[in-house]
């Protein structure tokens, strides 16, 4: 079971003495959290309620609340918040000393103070605090899904909020948010408030879910290979004045092209789309998304590999110009385009 759906059965009544929320897919980690507040009734008015945020709590002020009695109950809850001193972060809040300190604490709880800890990140196992916390908390661990448990999640998330999707229309949504769980949560929640009727169509997901800078960087793709210059100009203009830059422009057409000659190279050496995805995650060390394949293929027939590396090779030598102040950005972004563009087929 998937830590946010296993956590949605806590209570006040039967939360642990200790009890660890921690993952590195933040979007999950994050309405986890949210959840869990809500479940066990967190007031921060409530003097049954302490919280610290480890970010800028004196430790002295932590140790004391845990130590000490409950007022107005036979126990307290204490919060820990961003505890990152625990994961593989480099950040540190508390000294050598403060740890050690709370490692004695663990050895030796308060049996009226039921202890909450949220961790943002993946846990340091090599620590004897982490240790120590794995062997005698209850840890909900937000990890990335795989695809078929993301699909899984939002469809049974959907069902419950009565949200009905005609056709196609909910893998457009997870293609749409990029197959990212905080933004698939945040684009439902829109479409709940944007549709009256529950019924979501592609068209709806179309108008009401504004297009991210990857969705325009596509866009702008297609038309240099489509060679609409003047489109894809206007394109850049409406961009730049959003107050994106060219270099980060540079960036995501440099992944995408990257992309493109990998599933090239791959498709030529007679590879499936699945054995593709293997090949990938292997070489960048995770899984692509398998629609990214898909599309990257459709995209890419009718295109040679020299094209795709010469495109790589201007957008590279461009991104070096615009950095060295060689010219005026925008002038060598354009002219990068057009170089694209006249070398396409």
């Amino acid at each position: 079971m998937l830590a946010i759906e296993e956590s949605q059965g806590l209570t006040l009544e039967n939360l642990p003495a200790l009890t660890v929320f921690t993952g590195d897919d933040l979007g999950q980690f994050e309405v986890m959290k949210s959840q869990v507040l809500k479940q066990i009734g967190y007031d921060p008015a409530d003097l049954n309620f302490a919280h610290f945020d480890m970010k800028e709590a004196a430790y002295k002020d932590i140790e004391l609340e845990l130590l000490s009695l409950p007022f107005f109950a036979d126990e307290k809850i204490v919060i820990l918040d961003h505890f990152v001193d625990i994961t593989t972060a480099k950040k540190r809040y508390l000294t050598d000393d403060e740890l050690k300190s709370f490692e004695e604490y663990l050895e030796n709880p308060s049996p009226t103070s039921k202890l909450v800890i949220f961790v943002e990140g993946k846990l340091d196992s090599k620590r004897r605090l982490v240790k120590l916390l794995k062997r005698d908390a209850k840890v909900f661990e937000a990890i990335e899904l795989k695809e078929q448990e993301l699909r899984a999640y939002f469809q049974k998330w959907s069902q419950k909020q009565g949200l009905t999707f005609a056709e196609k229309s909910f893998e457009h949504l997870l293609i749409k948010s990029g197959f990212q769980f905080s933004e698939i949560q945040k684009n439902l929640l829109f479409l709940q408030s944007y549709k009256a009727d529950s019924n979501i169509t592609e068209e709806d997901i179309i108008q009401a879910i504004p297009k991210t800078l990857q969705d325009n960087i596509f866009d702008l793709t297609q038309l240099i290979l489509a060679k609409k210059i003047d489109q894809a100009r206007d394109l850049v203009k409406d961009l730049t004045l959003q107050g994106e830059d060219e270099i980060k422009l540079i960036a995501i057409m440099l992944g995408q092209f990257r992309l493109y000659t990998q599933v090239k190279i791959l498709a030529e050496s007679g590879q499936t789309e699945s054995q593709m995805v293997s090949s990938l995650g292997h070489y960048l060390g995770r899984n692509p998304n398998p629609y990214q394949i898909k599309f990257a293929l459709r995209d890419t027939r009718g295109l040679s590999l020299n094209f795709l590396q010469d495109s790589i090779r201007y957008l590279i030598q461009t991104d070096y110009q615009i950095k060295t102040g060689v010219y005026e950005k925008s002038y060598l972004f354009e002219k990068t385009l057009l170089q694209i563009a006249s070398q396409s087929n």
